[in-house]
């Protein structure tokens, strides 16, 4: 990549202006980074070719290619749109317009743009094969078996074909044809991986070829070892033929592959729950709600573990979620009863007994028979068997079997439905590449720090320009260059050896003449260089009151203040007992109320001396972020966007902040022009969002 880089340094160097560099050179160099399946860096090169020839279909075309890479299709279908504004005959940019729309679930602009992509290049495979996904994404199937048979007859030899037809059978209940296309699928291409997990999940439906189905997931793991979901759904194949420590190693080797699984986790917890290893499935379950605080039915499942375990006060709070998730089902009401007479509230067991027996009678499904005992889902995968640990209820009867509607929501299987997915297929083979898969945090991007150092980067500028911070490096009076970064590098150790050893010069120069604000401010950037926040705020506060006008000391205060808030929140609180915590946690609100009041304060002061640092708006919403006031952060950004376009952070956390007020539409244009700008993180926020 960085080669690419290089070129293009060669190519502008000796150039003025944007209109002054040679876009066929920037174009093909671009091209080659697209053909390298660096898209990201693709991005830059065809993002200076426009803004120098902004009539050229080509830039945004092959931009539109790279964001479709990345899935960022809001960006794709834009720039395709404008490709074709300017070059109607460019065939492919309706073909990555439709492929674009397709994925943004707008089926039928995409088949528009499919029927014109065919005038001008008829019979195309894979045009007629997209479109016929879209004509049955639109629920116009008559149209999309028609497409896929005129598919078939001109390229009989294509068996994606025959898996598309195969999945729109199946959508017409025609499930004879649909495994003949498979079958002829597999005659075609033995490492059609689609159709060994199509004709599996046809089994696993069916509940029959059960055998079958196992060799056909044996295949598909063959063919694609590392995905999760195929090892969740053969451990459901195997449990169902008794091959219960087949099952359980499945389960196991799908976390091991992804650790935030929640089937395989949840699956998992059934199987150990059967076995009555109620501490591992205690484990597994608490680990399904940490990742999904909604889900029902860990909670359901939770709550019959902790009332294995006599943890009677924490099963109402688990069965408690469930009955506000679910208020028509009689079950929780049942056993919250069960886990109320445990404890002696009988009040409360007689309550909800009388409300799920209403809630049975208003369905018409409570049984006439009790049987004696604990909650028993009577599902296949889920039976209870330690009746040991019964909890009778002498007086309002017995707790009656869950019934078929509680153990079919709570207490089975789940298994994975789209392992097999059909995807488009694409003429121009540049529409490749899963950069957005890597497993990044979504956080919003942090802090625009002074720093003596910054870490490169590819794909986005490494240090941003505020006048002031360049006055006082003029003065060369500092012993190191300040620079104003999104990122600071880690320092080794003789680089911050280097800096403890210039905390002790100004030291003995502070203490030897006569003190200078400049002198504190060096100290002070020594001081957070080490992470030593404490320090570098005193140093700033004896620089401020020596030269209160200095705008550089106050962003360099907030700054120092901003970090040392957030290792102070990171602290352990005390645990002496109810009061103290309560008076732990309400020191805690009022030490971070005033911290945030003095960084933003020391914002504010920066900007009422230099109204034009956008620095400053941005790390303003950074802070507002960080006490969930998106409605600040947002003013404060759009002030920052405003001042400074070009910075990818700003859409960036924009982005982030209306998805946090539920505006999707503007998140994802924000997130995709961050991407455009360089922010990695934006692109697999967007997939995680278009799920």
């Amino acid at each position: 990549m960085k080669r690419f880089l290089f070129i293009l340094m060669i190519l502008v160097a000796s150039v003025g202006s944007n209109a002054q560099i040679n876009t066929d050179q920037v174009l093909r160099v671009g091209q080659n980074a697209l053909y390298f399946e660096d898209y990201m860096v693709s991005i830059q090169y065809f993002n200076r070719v426009i803004q120098a020839k902004p009539y050229l279909a080509q830039p945004y075309f092959f931009r539109a290619i790279a964001k479709l890479n990345l899935e960022d299709y809001t960006g794709a279908e834009q720039d395709a749109a404008k490709a074709i504004e300017l070059n109607p005959y460019l065939t492919d940019a309706w073909e990555v317009r439709g492929v674009a729309r397709q994925n943004l679930g707008r089926n039928e602009g995409a088949i528009e743009d499919y029927k014109h992509a065919l005038k001008l290049l008829p019979r195309n495979r894979q045009l007629m094969f997209n479109m016929a996904l879209a004509q049955q994404d639109v629920n116009n199937l008559h149209e999309a078996d028609s497409t896929f048979n005129e598919l078939l007859k001109f390229y009989p030899g294509f068996d994606s074909g025959y898996l598309g037809r195969a999945r729109l059978r199946l959508e017409q209940s025609d499930t004879v044809n649909a495994i003949a296309d498979i079958d002829k699928a597999l005659s075609i291409n033995k490492n059609a991986i689609n159709a060994y997990i199509m004709r599996a999940d046809i089994a696993i439906n069916r509940g029959d070829s059960l055998e079958r189905a196992v060799s056909d997931m044996d295949e598909a793991i063959r063919l694609q070892p590392h995905m999760a979901g195929l090892y969740v759904n053969r451990a459901y194949l195997r449990y169902r033929l008794d091959d219960f420590f087949g099952a359980m190693a499945d389960y196991d080797y799908a976390i091991e592959l992804d650790p935030i699984n929640e089937t395989a986790i949840f699956n998992r917890s059934l199987l150990e729950m059967e076995t009555a290893a109620n501490d591992k499935a205690l484990v597994d379950l608490d680990r399904i709600i940490t990742l999904n605080p909604d889900n029902t039915r860990a909670y359901y499942n939770r709550a019959i573990v902790n009332s294995l375990k006599g943890r009677n006060k924490e099963a109402i709070e688990d069965i408690t979620r469930v009955s506000e998730a679910v208020p028509e089902l009689p079950d929780p009401y049942f056993m919250r009863s069960q886990f109320y007479y445990a404890l002696g509230n009988m009040a409360s067991a007689e309550r909800d007994y009388n409300k799920g027996i209403a809630l049975s009678k208003k369905a018409q499904s409570l049984k006439d028979d009790f049987n004696p005992g604990m909650i028993t889902p009577t599902n296949d995968a889920a039976s209870r068997n330690d009746n040991n640990n019964t909890n009778k209820n002498p007086q309002l009867g017995q707790t009656p079997e869950a019934s078929e509607e509680a153990a079919r929501r709570f207490a089975t299987l789940l298994t994975v439905n789209d392992n097999a997915e059909i995807h488009e297929e694409y003429n121009n083979s540049a529409i490749r590449g899963k950069i957005q898969d890597r497993k990044l945090n979504i956080e919003p991007e942090p802090w625009i720090e002074l720093a003596y150092y910054a870490s490169s980067s590819e794909l986005r500028p490494n240090t941003y320009y505020i006048k002031e911070v360049d006055d006082l490096n003029a003065t060369r009076v500092l012993r190191f260059t300040i620079r104003v970064t999104p990122e600071i590098p880690t320092l080794d150790e003789s680089s911050t050896a280097k800096h403890l050893q210039s905390i002790e010069y100004y030291n003995s120069y502070i203490a030897s003449h006569a003190p200078r604000a400049i002198d504190y401010i060096g100290r002070a950037m020594d001081f957070m260089t080490v992470h030593d926040y404490s320090s570098a705020l005193r140093d700033i506060d004896r620089a401020i009151a020596l030269t209160p006008d200095i705008a550089v000391a106050y962003l360099m205060r907030a700054q120092a203040g901003y970090h040392n808030w957030q290792l102070e929140k990171k602290k352990p609180a005390t645990r002496d007992g109810a009061a103290k915590d309560k008076l732990d946690s309400m020191t805690a609100a009022t030490l971070s109320r005033k911290a945030t009041d003095d960084i933003l304060a020391d914002l504010d002061k920066a900007l009422e001396l230099s109204p034009s640092m956008a620095e400053a708006w941005y790390n303003k919403a950074v802070t507002y972020i960080s006490t969930e006031d998106y409605t600040s952060a947002l003013a404060a950004l759009n002030r920052t966007i405003e001042l400074k376009p070009e910075m990818g952070e700003a859409f960036y956390n924009r982005g982030y902040v209306y998805l946090r007020l539920g505006n999707e539409r503007l998140g994802i244009a924000d997130l995709s022009r961050a991407g455009q700008l360089g922010i990695l993180p934006a692109y697999n926020l967007i997939k995680r969002i278009s799920r």
